[in-house]
């Protein structure tokens, strides 16, 4: 097998229009094998995380499950296993609202790996009751976006090694609502609500795709970076409202589809840097994978430049490029 992971994955801005997926009906079947790749998949003990890793493993990948509670990890790992005997993956902890957690975490893989074909920026919460990480930022905002920034960058140097590595950070149609207050970040002087939080964390994960997609281009990396969202999928991250729990049992799609959008992010073989995917049926709540456009405030480089510095100031993480 060559290097190549997918052909044709060129630089392109994600609100591009004419992108069409050649399938109208793209799923696990259509992705080739990936025998000697290696990939992370953060939040991977469950949900979408969790089928995203199945199907990379299924199809030949070595994932790594990059989870905060090894036990769930380990369960998962046995999980895919029973499905499928040939699925190769490993189990590490990574607490992505502590950093000197991520910190190890990029540590053992540079331990371990010589090269990381994909990198996929799963992991979040969604409007939990206000808290901290470990390192005194809001709970969304810090897990959500500054933990994987922060992951990112300190694994940047594998990927950059690695021909045509592909990083997907996985956003949410929530990403509409989002609107980032730079003066008030861990929401300290505010009135806290959970959902401006979340979608202030989803905007954000656009941001960091649409900015370091520029950077990798300008660079003349063949490192990609795309995103994706899911729609509304059936997962764990509703359970801290009893409405979306309600309304998710009655038109929430299957993990199983939910985590198509994220899959074609990751290896679809027409795919560009900087593209957004999601589901193409009504609202892109439910359905297979299509390109899709964010919102044009997620596309103001100016207030991504000020997200950037604000990320690498708070982090202590620069990206080698």
């Amino acid at each position: 097998m060559t290097d190549v992971l997918f052909p044709a994955a060129s630089a392109a801005p994600s609100h591009m229009k004419g992108t069409t997926v050649k399938k109208s009906q793209w799923n696990g079947s259509d992705i080739p094998l990936l025998t000697g790749k290696i990939a992370i998949v953060t939040g991977s003990s469950s949900g979408i995380g969790f089928e995203t890793a199945r199907v990379l493993a299924a199809r030949g990948a070595h994932v790594v499950l990059a989870v905060r509670n090894t036990d769930k990890g380990n369960a998962a790992a046995a999980r895919m296993r029973a499905g499928d005997a040939g699925s190769n993956a490993s189990v590490m902890t990574l607490d992505l609202a502590d950093l000197a957690s991520v910190r190890t975490f990029a540590n053992i893989i540079h331990d371990n790996y010589s090269r990381l074909d994909l990198l996929i920026n799963n992991a979040g919460v969604m409007i939990p009751p206000y808290s901290k990480t470990a390192d005194g930022f809001e709970l969304q905002f810090g897990t959500n976006h500054l933990g994987h920034f922060a992951l990112t960058g300190l694994l940047m140097d594998l990927m950059l090694r690695t021909p045509h590595a592909r990083i997907v950070n996985v956003s949410s149609a929530a990403h509409m609502i989002g609107n980032i207050d730079f003066t008030d970040l861990s929401w300290e002087r505010r009135k806290y609500r959970a959902w401006q939080a979340y979608g202030d964390s989803k905007i954000a994960n656009l941001y960091f795709t649409y900015s370091l997609q520029k950077k990798l281009a300008d660079a003349g990396s063949t490192v990609t970076v795309t995103s994706a969202h899911p729609g509304w999928t059936a997962t764990e991250l509703q359970r801290h409202s009893s409405a979306a729990e309600f309304v998710k049992g009655l038109f929430a799609q299957p993990i199983e589809m939910g985590a198509l959008p994220t899959l074609y992010a990751a290896v679809g073989a027409d795919t560009a840097g900087g593209e957004f995917f999601g589901p193409s049926g009504v609202m892109e709540m439910r359905g297979y994978p299509k390109p899709t456009s964010s919102n044009a405030l997620s596309h103001d480089m100016c207030i991504a430049a000020e997200l950037w510095a604000a990320s690498e100031r708070l982090t202590g993480v620069t990206f080698p490029l």
